[in-house]
């Protein structure tokens, strides 16, 4: 283990977060708020800053590094960034416990959408902005950010991107990672730019739009108004948050395939043809269900704008909602449940399973009957017009194993507390799948507070373990990494 160099890149992620809290100060400093919010983005930003020097004060001589210090510094760095950036929120009041606090910075960065806060009206224009701005730096990730603007050891890198890029694989779009990374913020930033122009002309304010537009890049979901979308009442910025979560849970090399022309390949992949296709179907199910149970809505057309809405926020993992399905049909909580399992396509910034792997295992299934009704015949299976190799098979194979044996121990944990099966169950997926509302009393209209401070550092961990795909957290708390060799 090169802990030196795991180090030294720390210290830089954390000067950059340093930098990154002096947006909310301006903010603070804009909106003329009382001084202990500007004094409270400074001091932090300054202490953040400071412990980042100290880490990079002296650069390692041997600077190479390998899978293993990739996955040890995606964690790290998570959990460093996430309580830093809680550290504000404590100085300011707005969220005095440390854990609390804690919870609402992780849920921020891993762009879960999850809250502890009752009341999310009464925060200051800063502290809802640096909330929903996590969003933003965590949904492309925020060492994907740091190689961006921080080109380095170009060889190495590709061992952050693979431990932080969600999805069953990794692919660069051009050689150099660096470039790689750029490229993936410049379309990000670029679709967020265009997701604000487009809620401001629906008649969204300036700040609204801003927020909104954040939760939506990253599919997060924090919003500024305790009813989420539901209080703005309009359709129109409706219809473009849908489509802008549609958008950013989408895989982003598709994009970079029709910015440089490759229409074909972009409009030829398998995943997207499965990942619409999910969507589609459980809107008909659900407006169908909605429509016909006469005591949900009023009307097709209302149901279908509902459902629309939510197929999209729980498929992408964004988690922002027009009305509180805890009183859909039975039928269509279902549906969602499912929806939180499948997330968004790899690549994307939402998470979830990922479309890839659902699919992937769901071909192997059925080549797997093939084989037992016919023994003696050749199955193969093919993915995106490729052979899917066995490795392949086998590491998304296992990967489910340790998905579900985390999500059962996340689950016993949090029973100690909640005797309410639905409200356990949903807790853990949406914390873990990165999506935040669930059902029950994690439902659109209520919120994590209730949970107690050792449950609220569970769910903080299955949300980052939910956005880094288990391993690297796994690997972190590894003794074995961490042993010198002979």
């Amino acid at each position: 283990m090169n802990k030196k160099m795991v180090a030294y890149t720390l210290g830089r992620l954390l000067q950059i977060e340093a930098i990154l809290l002096i947006v909310p100060l301006v903010v603070s400093l804009l909106y003329r708020e009382p001084m202990r919010y500007s004094a409270s983005f400074l001091v932090i930003a300054v202490l953040t800053g400071s412990i980042g020097y100290m880490f990079t004060k002296k650069i390692p001589r041997v600077k190479t590094f390998y899978a293993k210090e990739g996955f040890v510094i995606v964690s790290l760095s998570w959990l460093l960034l996430s309580f830093f950036g809680s550290l504000p929120f404590v100085l300011n009041g707005d969220i005095p416990s440390l854990i609390a606090a804690f919870f609402e910075t992780a849920s921020g960065f891993t762009t879960t959408g999850a809250s502890i806060l009752t009341d999310v009206e009464t925060l200051a224009h800063s502290s809802l902005f640096w909330r929903s701005f996590t969003h933003l730096i965590g949904g492309m990730g925020v060492l994907v950010f740091a190689l961006a603007v921080l080109p380095q050891m170009e060889s190495e890198t590709v061992h952050i991107m693979k431990a932080e890029v969600p999805g069953p694989t990794f692919g660069k779009i051009v050689s150099r990672i660096s470039h790689s990374a750029r490229i993936l913020y410049y379309m990000y930033l670029i679709f967020t730019a265009v997701v604000i122009v487009l809620l401001i002309i629906a008649g969204m304010p300036i700040f609204d739009s801003f927020i909104h537009a954040f939760g939506a890049a990253g599919t997060g979901g924090f919003g500024m108004k305790n009813g989420s979308i539901a209080p703005y009442n309009n359709a129109m910025i409706e219809l473009i948050l849908g489509i802008g979560m549609l958008v950013f849970g989408t895989n982003f090399n598709l994009y970079f395939l029709i910015f440089t022309r490759h229409f074909k390949d972009a409009f030829k992949s398998e995943e997207l043809r499965w990942y619409l296709g999910f969507i589609t179907g459980a809107i008909i199910l659900i407006t169908t269900q909605l429509t016909l149970s006469s005591e949900t809505y009023h009307n097709g057309l209302e149901a279908l704008r509902h459902s629309f809405f939510s197929v999209i926020s729980i498929m992408t993992t964004t988690g922002f909602s027009t009305d509180n399905f805890n009183n859909w049909p039975l039928f269509s909580q279902m549906i969602l449940i499912f929806l939180m399992f499948v997330g968004g396509m790899a690549g994307s910034t939402g998470g979830g399973m990922k479309v890839s792997r659902i699919v992937i295992l769901i071909k192997t299934a059925f080549s797997e009957l093939k084989r037992n009704a016919y023994p003696n015949r050749i199955v193969s299976l093919h993915f995106e017009n490729k052979p899917v190799e066995g490795h392949m098979i086998k590491a998304i194979a296992n990967y489910l194993i340790v998905y579900v044996g985390i999500f059962v121990l996340l689950l016993l944990l949090i029973s100690f507390q909640l005797d309410d099966f639905t409200s356990a169950f949903s807790a853990v997926a949406a914390t873990f799948n990165n999506i935040g509302p669930g059902l029950g009393l994690v439902g659109p209209d209520s919120s994590y507070a209730f949970f107690n401070s050792f449950n609220k550092l569970i769910l903080s961990l299955a949300m980052i373990m939910g956005r880094l795909e288990i391993f690297p957290i796994l690997i972190l708390f590894s003794p074995s990494i961490w042993r010198k060799r002979a």
